[in-house]
């Protein structure tokens, strides 16, 4: 006898929901992470570009060149742009990836450590923890918060040292 689904489709929902936000899911989204943040040292950025939701926000906090808040696809290349010319090499060393809750409501709290050799041959670092939300598997915002003083301080040396950019009006959109 076959078993009859009537009726199920809700609580199956419900079900599949539930084992999907346990810890084999989080691990997924933890490991995806991993992989965005090694691709953005390496300079890559249509893996994170692709996967914006229409409504998606891009903060990055403090008062300087790469600070802001971008809401569109065409934002976010000319905020990764100058944030490669200004930070050549940048590579994060993460720390801790937490994830928490359900597919359709997803929260990552990445902590991490960056490095770069500036345009001025001067050493950056910085640590600082990134706020994420998914939604669907989807980037429905990426909240930066890095030492904005670190930050501030090597766009100053870099606009004291002749580099415009370093002292340009935020991307924003």
């Amino acid at each position: 006898m076959k078993p009859r689904l009537t009726g199920s489709l809700f609580l199956g929902a419900g079900l599949l929901s539930m084992i999907s936000a346990g810890p084999l899911y989080h691990a997924i989204v933890r490991q995806k992470l991993v992989r965005v943040f090694d691709a953005l040292g390496k300079g890559k950025t249509d893996g994170l570009l692709d996967g914006l939701t229409p409504d998606f926000e891009h903060r990055f906090a403090g008062d300087s060149s790469i600070g802001g808040v971008r809401h569109t696809r065409e934002a976010m290349e000319q905020w990764f742009g100058r944030l490669y010319r200004l930070f050549p090499g940048i590579h994060f060393t993460l720390k801790t990836v937490a994830v928490s809750g359900p597919p359709w409501e997803t929260t990552a709290v990445i902590e991490w450590h960056d490095q770069a050799k500036l345009p001025t041959g001067d050493q950056y670092d910085n640590d600082g923890v990134h706020v994420v939300r998914l939604r669907w598997g989807r980037l429905a915002s990426l909240h930066a918060y890095p030492d904005t003083e670190v930050v501030a301080a090597a766009t100053r040396r870099m606009t004291e040292q002749g580099i415009e950019e370093a002292d340009a009006s935020m991307i924003k959109d």
